[in-house]
């Protein structure tokens, strides 16, 4: 039997965004969660996701997972942890490899439940994604699929690095083919240094995907309430 058959019926989709990546460790967390305290400073009540974790730590007999963690932190959402994250794992690798290695299977029907109680339970919803869009999560079932069921426009965060202009627009290429609603690009600079790439990187883009960029983000050496206090991730919370 197909793994995809295995996944049911979306939800109905929640005002909200979906944030996505070129690849993985471009800082989809910092823009998710600054996009978050930024709706929560508006008075929204605000709830976060991250549907799917790699990579978590062990505590007390429990995953979790750090990213999760910070976007409750900065949203201030209420909601339990196995709403917010409701499936974790050890391994850092794709969900799919990560599946195998665990020998457990992967039952998307919990990230559905979640996503339609955390969409009731808020006006807002900011979901991170796991690496890109063609992350696996499944048997030749991917990100971009777990999103067109979530029915959520998607910000793509992106390097301002050599290189980017290729990641980006294969992106936001596989996005439209999706029939994903992208709102925009959100460059990220997870290191303070500035070449011509960096310099010339939102202009790049623009011209290549005929797609916005909405924001730079400026190097951020440490992620608080305090630091994320930009009026960047204000102007992003208009997109949602």
């Amino acid at each position: 039997m197909s793994h995809r058959r295995r996944v049911f019926a979306p939800p109905p989709p929640a005002r909200g965004i979906f944030i996505t990546g070129t690849d993985t460790e471009v800082g989809k967390t910092v823009v998710a969660a600054g996009l978050a305290a930024a709706l929560k400073r508006r008075g929204l009540k605000v709830g976060v996701m991250k549907p799917i974790a790699t990579g978590c730590e062990r505590r007390r007999g429990r995953l979790v997972s750090q990213d999760a963690e910070l976007l409750v932190s900065l949203s201030g959402c209420q909601a339990p942890m196995e709403l917010v994250s409701p499936i974790r794992m050890e391994a850092a690798l794709a969900p799919s490899v990560a599946t195998k290695m665990a020998e457990r299977p992967l039952n998307l029907q919990r990230v559905w439940k979640a996503f339609k109680v955390l969409s009731y339970m808020h006006e807002a919803l900011v979901v991170e994604g796991i690496g890109g869009l063609m992350v696996p999560i499944l048997e030749r079932y991917f990100v971009a699929d777990m999103i067109k069921r979530m029915g959520l426009p998607v910000m793509i965060v992106a390097r301002p690095a050599l290189g980017t202009i290729n990641h980006t627009t294969l992106t936001v290429r596989v996005a439209e083919q999706m029939g994903l609603a992208v709102r925009g690009v959100v460059i990220n600079y997870h290191k303070p240094f500035r070449g011509v790439a960096e310099r010339t990187a939102a202009m790049s883009i623009e011209e290549a995907t005929n797609v916005p960029v909405l924001a730079e983000v400026p190097h951020l050496p440490s992620i608080s309430p305090k630091t994320l206090r930009l009026g960047v991730f204000d102007e992003l919370a208009n997109i949602v």
